[in-house]
């Protein structure tokens, strides 16, 4: 009886969550990460800069309270939780060699990174179906996009980004981890996550290939389905200024759309199918896929966007 509860506390303790994690940042590039650390930390400062000041001006000009604004909003709101979730504590482990995250700081990390991910592939969406609304049916736009409805669709977005990544940290609670804790990326991705267990993990992996069929499956297709409707009506158009306007009301939009998905697409294969593709390479491209796009969004659209730039430098 002795040796089977002794047997017993082993055994819950080699199958039990580890107290914490340890991040070791750039797999191959420690040496090299103090100095990476540099253009991060200033990209981070011009997505927070340029983020928050959208914000600030879309919230204080009431003539910017249109659907195309709101959505802008909502994705610089998206950018700065993403970019925050992942950013400091990635300064902290290459500045600082201080790798270590709690069990559930990771989970909590994992969360915000996997459920503002989706919010912002279903919003980058929302703006697509507003871009065809507007050059397809401008006379009904507003009618069909008014304030309420764009409010609904932001919502709806968020709600099923939470619904969607929430099963991730419970089944992760129910895995057991024995004694390994290192996790070789620079921040708690979930398919990282998931390769220290040391149970079943196949419920994981299939569950996290249909949230992304699910979500960027389906976002995807809608945008393009968007883009081609707005190709055809405006090849249509016998003016070619109209349609070199038409044009540049959407090429800042696809930009954003390239700069968000081309990273996802490859972070998220290379974790299934990329054992050929070197480490650095991969965790590199996924801490841009953070990085760049919320720094990327307000430049773009601050710039292309003219009311939106007249604000800014009035301000």
């Amino acid at each position: 009886a002795r040796h089977k509860k002794d047997f017993m506390s082993l055994n819950s303790t080699a199958f039990s969550h580890p107290p914490y994690f340890r991040l070791i940042g750039i797999p191959g590039l420690e040496k090299e990460q103090f100095w990476i650390a540099f253009p991060f930390c200033i990209m981070y400062a011009l997505a927070v800069l340029g983020n928050v000041t959208l914000l600030f001006v879309i919230k204080a000009e009431q003539s910017l309270h249109e659907p195309m604004y709101l959505f802008l909003a909502m994705l610089a709101f998206t950018d700065l939780v993403l970019s925050t979730s992942t950013l400091p504590k990635m300064l902290g482990i290459f500045w600082l060699g201080s790798g270590e995250i709690g069990f559930l700081s990771c989970l909590a990390q994992l969360f915000f990174i996997h459920t503002f991910s989706s919010v912002e592939s279903g919003v980058l969406m929302a703006m697509a179906l507003d871009r065809y609304i507007a050059i397809c049916c401008p006379l009904r736009h507003s009618s069909i996009l008014s304030v309420p409805v764009v409010v609904a669709l932001g919502s709806l977005v968020l709600v099923r980004g939470v619904l969607l990544v929430s099963p991730f940290c419970f089944l992760l609670l129910r895995m057991p981890f024995c004694q390994h804790h290192v996790i070789s990326h620079s921040y708690c991705e979930h398919m990282a996550v998931v390769k220290l267990a040391c149970g079943d993990t196949r419920v994981n992996v299939i569950y996290g290939l249909f949230v992304a069929f699910i979500v960027t499956g389906s976002d995807m297709i809608l945008i393009s389905v968007s883009y081609t409707m707005i190709l055809r009506v405006v090849m249509r158009l016998s003016s070619t200024e109209a349609r070199l306007k038409a044009f540049g009301t959407c090429a800042s939009h696809i930009s954003v759309i390239l700069a968000f998905y081309v990273p996802a697409l490859f972070t998220f294969l290379t974790h299934r199918f990329g054992q050929s593709i070197p480490p650095h390479v991969h965790i590199m491209v996924a801490n841009l896929y953070l990085l760049v796009p919320p720094m990327l969004n307000p430049i773009v659209y601050g710039v292309r966007t003219k009311n939106l730039w007249d604000r800014v430098v009035l301000l």
